[in-house]
């Protein structure tokens, strides 16, 4: 996938995702408490929610809602797919701004679990309302984009039959790369619907990632659920965000996110997620996987020279990330020098003082 990532306006933490093959419109977006989100697992609860306000705020300002000048006309409702949907403050970023949101929609998109296999999918809940040019907000963690294909296409058929049409959708996403390929999919089914539709307007929190499509050099990733970084997009806030916690482990977390059902509703379940992955990291290291082969792995690269470490990572040639790429290859560096079966261990004990408390 060709494409780079340009600032909407400098120093601000707001960047458009641009490719000359994109459709739709895509962005990323950095506030600090996203980046301490999803380099932490250990911020759960309704902290984990709160922590996604200032950047779907930005988001939202990013494309006009909020200034009186320059305010959308649009008539918004909201989407909920329950439950990854309810980490989003899409209601109250709205409420912040001022945007009327007269409707919101709820679908409860489950898989379906046979003796302990996921053979399907099924909605076992909806509370929706049809309304004419509607533009839709949704929230929501895209992996496999499976489950938000699911929904999409049952909520868009479901709007059809019952005299409703769609103008544009904003959707907010701590997701990867396969967000791109399913709207860019979706996009043309919807135009056969309604002409009119404008297309998607995409905000990635932080980046967008890729997800790993094997079990990873330690053997103990899941296909198409873990995130990383190679072939993705990271923010350089972000980046500079894990770099500067020297010699600190976020950058090996099993995944940005984790389930984020769990991480705000069931922590205990989120807890024994998170403490699991390092248990078995720590069985990886002492069967001979390392830090470095996994320091390598999360990067996407070894030691590149700027030019390459630049279109590796899709940025623009920009002279002021010499600093940034530096650093990441002084941390790479003091990082892969430290055995993995001690920052396994120092990470299981600080886990446990932070999360322990809700087993």
């Amino acid at each position: 996938m060709s494409f780079v990532l340009k600032p909407v306006e400098y120093g601000n933490g707001t960047y458009r995702i641009v490719s000359d093959n994109f459709v739709n419109r895509y962005y990323s977006i950095s506030t600090l408490e996203t980046c301490k989100l999803m380099a932490s697992p250990e911020v759960v609860g309704f902290h984990s929610y709160k922590a996604m306000l200032e950047g779907t705020l930005k988001g939202l300002r990013m494309l006009g809602f909020g200034s009186p000048e320059s305010a959308p006309t649009d008539h918004v409702s909201i989407l909920t797919i329950l439950r990854g949907g309810l980490n989003y403050p899409l209601e109250e970023a709205c409420c912040t701004l001022g945007v009327r949101v007269p409707t919101m929609n709820f679908l409860s998109c489950e898989r379906i679990i046979s003796n302990g296999v996921i053979t399907g999918l099924d909605i076992k809940y909806e509370k929706l309302r049809a309304e004419q040019d509607v533009t839709l907000m949704i929230g929501d963690i895209i992996a496999s984009g499976e489950t938000l294909t699911y929904a999409m296409r049952y909520f868009v058929n479901w709007y059809r039959e019952h005299g409703g049409s769609l103008r544009r959708i904003i959707f907010f996403t701590i997701g990867g790369t396969r967000a791109i390929t399913l709207m860019e999919e979706f996009t043309p089914y919807i135009h056969t619907i309604w002409p009119q539709f404008e297309g998607f307007d995409c905000i990635f929190y932080e980046g967008m990632f890729t997800v790993y499509t094997d079990n990873g050099v330690t053997g103990v990733n899941i296909p198409y659920i873990d995130f990383g970084w190679k072939g993705g997009v990271v923010t350089p806030e972000f980046r500079k965000y894990i770099f500067d916690y020297k010699y600190a482990p976020a950058l090996l977390e099993k995944c940005i996110i984790y389930d984020g059902g769990a991480r705000r509703y069931e922590i205990p379940a989120h807890y024994e997620e998170v403490t699991d992955y390092w248990k078995r990291l720590f069985e990886a290291a002492v069967n001979g996987s390392t830090t470095a082969q996994l320091v390598q792995e999360k990067l996407g690269c070894g030691t590149v020279s700027f030019s390459e470490w630049l279109n590796l990572n899709h940025y623009e040639s920009d002279a002021s990330l010499i600093g940034l790429y530096s650093q990441e290859q002084v941390y790479a560096s003091g990082l892969s020098a430290i055995p993995l079966e001690e920052i396994c261990k120092a990470r299981l004990e600080q886990l446990e003082k932070d999360l322990g408390i809700y087993k």
